[in-house]
C-alpha cells in the first residue's frame, strides 16, 4: 500500500480519538447520556438489522443526541434507495468505520500463505439516520423506548445470574478480584440511586469477562498504571454498551479516570478503538449467555 493510504488510514484514527478527547475535555464522555431525554439503545443498521459495534457505538450515539433523532437506526445512501426511500437533500452522513485487512510487501514474499500476517486498518464509510431519508417504510421511524428505572431490572438480574460469576452482595466496595475470580457489590439498597447497582454490577462483569481463560485481556498493570486505566476504559464502555441492551440509561461509574483516559488517548491514537471493540467483545460475550445479544454485528 502507498505511503498516503498508510496516511489516511492514520488520519482515521486520529480524526476519532481527536473527537472523542475535545468530548471528554468539554465535559462529556460519549459513552452515557449526558442529559435527559429520548431512551438509550445500541444503534442498528436499517436494511441489515445488524448492530453496530466498538467505536462506531460511540460515534452514533454522539450523532443520534446531537441531531436529536427520535430512533438510532442507520443506513447508508443505497440502502435508503434500495429500501425505496431516500436521503433528503442537504443531510449531512456521520462517519463510521469497519476493519479491514491487507498483507504487507514483504510478507507477499513468503511462499506458504499461511505464514504471510495481515495488518488491520480502518475504513470509513457515511450513514444516515433514518430520519434524515425519506419515503422509508414507517416501521422503521419509531422512537426510542424510554429508560427504565423500574427496579429489580428483570434482564440485569437474569444476566449476573446466568454468566456463572461468583457474584457476592455486600460490603462497602465494588471490585472484581482476579485471584480468586470474585465480583464482590454492595446490596442494592447501599446505593443512593438503587439502579446504580446495576451499571456497578455490569461494570464488574465487564472486568470479570477479561479473565485469562474467557477473553484474556491485560490485567497486568497495577492500580493507578497505564494498564490498569486502560482496563477501567473498557469497564466503562462495556457497562455502557450493557445497560443500553438492557434499557438502563448509563452514568459514568469511575470519573477519577478521566484524567488518566485523556493521557492514553493524546499518546495512542488507536486506544479508544481497540477498547471500544474490547468493551464490545466483552459486552456480547456476557449478553450470549443470556441470549439478549444479536450474534451479528453491522461494523
Amino acid at each position: 500500500m502507498s505511503q498516503e493510504c498508510n496516511q489516511q488510514r492514520g488520519d482515521i484514527y486520529q480524526e476519532i480519538t481527536n473527537k472523542i478527547i475535545s468530548q471528554i475535555e468539554g465535559g462529556i464522555l460519549p459513552w452515557v447520556q449526558p442529559w435527559q431525554g429520548s431512551g438509550f439503545s445500541l444503534p442498528r443498521n436499517a436494511s441489515t438489522k445488524k448492530v453496530y459495534s466498538g467505536v462506531n457505538i460511540l460515534l452514533l450515539w454522539d450523532a443520534l443526541f446531537s441531531g436529536n433523532y427520535a430512533t438510532n437506526i442507520w443506513l447508508t445512501f443505497k440502502q435508503a434507495l434500495a429500501m425505496g426511500g431516500a436521503v433528503r437533500k442537504g443531510e449531512r452522513g456521520t462517519t463510521v468505520v469497519f476493519t479491514d485487512t491487507f498483507v504487507p510487501k514483504k510478507e507477499q514474499e513468503k511462499t506458504n500463505l499461511e505464514d504471510q500476517r495481515r495488518i488491520g486498518f480502518l475504513k470509513r464509510f457515511t450513514v444516515f439516520n433514518v430520519a434524515q431519508c425519506d419515503n422509508l417504510p414507517p416501521e422503521l421511524i419509531v422512537s426510542l423506548p424510554p429508560a427504565s428505572h423500574r427496579f429489580p431490572v428483570e434482564s440485569a438480574e437474569s444476566l449476573i445470574k446466568a454468566n456463572g460469576a461468583m457474584f457476592e452482595r455486600g460490603g462497602d466496595h465494588a471490585f472484581y478480584h482476579p485471584a480468586s475470580d470474585t465480583i464482590r457489590v454492595p446490596t442494592q439498597e447501599q446505593f443512593f440511586e438503587p439502579i446504580n447497582f446495576y451499571r456497578t454490577a455490569l461494570h464488574e462483569l465487564t472486568h470479570w469477562s477479561g479473565a485469562k481463560h474467557r477473553l484474556n485481556r491485560d490485567f497486568s498493570g497495577r492500580f493507578g498504571s497505564e494498564a490498569y486505566a486502560r482496563e477501567e476504559l473498557v469497564a466503562e464502555m462495556g457497562s455502557a454498551f450493557l445497560c443500553a441492551n438492557l434499557g438502563i440509561t448509563p452514568t459514568v461509574r469511575h470519573a477519577d479516570y478521566i484524567g488518566n483516559w485523556l493521557t492514553i488517548l493524546k499518546n495512542d491514537s488507536r486506544a479508544i478503538v481497540s477498547a471500544a471493540s474490547h468493551a464490545s467483545k466483552a459486552s456480547d460475550y456476557l449478553l450470549a449467555f443470556t441470549n439478549q445479544s444479536s450474534a451479528e454485528q453491522a461494523a
